[in-house]
């Protein structure tokens, strides 16, 4: 079976970020046809219009790692209704200079953690809007929204909860269905 290169963000800057504890194990869960890497963003500088003519090094390299991929998967975080500044950042980076937007047609996934009942509900909502602007064909179901406990993920990334260790499977199953449709 055919594999595909994915590149996930995560939106929470913190190295203990739980949805980073997701991120890892997603990557853990992965099925092998789904080659999981990460595309970091802690570096990229704040986007302004100045730099469209002079793209810093990290932003291109930002933007390469994205064309170097057959599929994108965002987990984010939801900080005030929404997704974080740092996640906005990079999506600004990646859409810019106008009419160079590395994410046209890329297949796109969204998950998030949040210690809420609603896991992050809205900010997956947000996210979607903007990446739908993006032309950024997103997987709309299966929706993930995960309610983070302490202990459901280790820090290496096992999950402890076998229902949530079989839902998280599910999506990236579902995941894979998608990108492989979408990249026909």
């Amino acid at each position: 079976m055919k594999s595909y290169k994915v590149g996930y963000v995560v939106g929470s800057l913190s190295s203990t970020s739980i949805n980073r504890l997701l991120a890892r194990a997603l990557v853990r869960l992965a099925p092998p046809e789904l080659v999981m890497n990460e595309i970091e963003i802690k570096h990229l500088p704040l986007y302004s219009q100045d730099f469209d003519a002079d793209y810093p090094p990290v932003a291109r390299a930002f933007k390469q790692a994205i064309a170097d991929v057959d599929a994108l998967l965002f987990v984010t975080p939801e900080y005030n209704r929404s997704i974080p500044g740092a996640l906005k950042n990079a999506i600004d980076w990646g859409t810019r200079p106008w009419g160079q937007n590395a994410f046209t047609h890329k297949p796109t996934g969204v998950i998030g953690a949040s210690p809420g009942a609603i896991g992050t509900a809205v900010a997956q909502q947000h996210l979607r809007g903007v990446l739908s602007f993006c032309n950024a064909p997103l997987m709309n179901a299966v929706e993930a929204y995960v309610q983070f406990k302490p202990g459901l993920i280790t820090a290496e990334g096992d999950v402890t909860d076998e229902g949530t260790s079989k839902f998280l499977q599910n999506y990236l199953s579902q995941l894979h269905a998608f990108i492989a449709q979408q990249t026909q």
